[in-house]
């Protein structure tokens, strides 16, 4: 597999004009905008912006899904496959060595967008507006990044690249409300996850339930998962699972008579202590003051 380092080889590799910055790159996509003819990775973070009508576009473990108008993320170190691409419209590709943001508030700023860790069939779909703003705000990339560079350019830059990031996370937003109303609540599934998990006995042979155990029950990548059920709910994946454990938790210590240790290794806890400190942040006493009370 392949591994770009400088934005000057992978452009060379694919026939676009070497980059004006060694670490940035942006490439308009007229027609096609293929990157290689197989799976690739780099250190840069990738955005883009597509309307898609033939080829293979792949990053994370899903191929794209053929749903126009759409923004994808990607992170350094993540495959990427783009191959035989045509669109319907105009895109465009920005490539952002992580380097770039040495030294700028968007370097740790970056790292909160989850969407970078999405996976591909959870693309951002906006709506004609929102593909407005996303343009108006690439053109000022452009003319920027193609006018002369001096001291001012790379914040300039920065800042406009950290308002695509700001409108996408509120675009995101609307997307998870949109999600819900059309394929209804997640946190619905979730739990029915969670119960059939315990019905089934899973717990004894598996342990605790994870976040990427439930990810990939309900089909969603983890990141998407917890971002989408913090927007329903206020709680995370994490959250949401210990939630319901310390539900059965105090169920059992009210209705069973085995010792707290026999029930917290019942629910898949092996540590002990671990247990206790859980169920005493939710319930706001430990596990044996909450027996006595039964």
């Amino acid at each position: 597999m392949v591994h770009y380092r400088h934005l000057a080889d992978l452009n060379r590799a694919n026939n676009f004009p070497l980059p004006e910055n060694p670490l940035l790159s942006i490439t308009r996509c007229d027609k096609t905008c293929t990157i290689g003819d197989r799976e690739f990775t780099s250190d840069f973070y990738m955005i883009g912006f597509k309307k898609l009508k033939a080829g293979v576009f792949k990053y994370g473990r899903t191929n794209y899904d053929n749903q126009s108008g759409s923004m994808y993320f990607s992170s350094p170190r993540q495959i990427i496959e783009m191959k035989g691409l045509e669109f319907e419209e105009d895109g465009f590709l920005l490539f952002l060595h992580e380097d770039y943001l040495n030294g700028h508030p968007l370097y740790a700023e970056i790292t909160k967008y989850h969407f970078f860790d999405y996976e591909v069939n959870e693309a951002l779909h906006l709506s004609p507006r929102e593909e407005q703003i996303m343009w108006e705000l690439y053109h000022k990339i452009e003319t920027e990044y193609n006018g002369t560079q001096d001291e001012y350019s790379r914040n300039i830059i920065l800042g406009h690249i950290s308002s695509m990031l700001q409108y996408s996370q509120r675009f995101y937003k609307r997307q998870f409300i949109n999600r819900a109303t059309l394929s209804g609540k997640t946190v619905s599934r979730f739990n029915e996850t969670l119960a059939n998990y315990f019905k089934e006995g899973s717990i004894e042979d598996k342990g605790l339930p994870t976040v990427n155990y439930m990810a990939e029950q309900l089909h969603l990548s983890p990141r998407y998962l917890s971002d989408l059920l913090k927007q329903e709910t206020g709680k995370t994946a994490i959250e949401l699972i210990h939630i319901y454990l310390i539900s059965q938790a105090k169920n059992l210590l009210r209705s069973a008579d085995q010792r707290v240790a026999e029930i917290a290794y019942l629910l898949g806890f092996e540590n002990l202590p671990y247990f206790s400190r859980l169920f005493k942040k939710e319930v706001g006493m430990s596990p044996n003051q909450y027996k006595k009370m039964a």
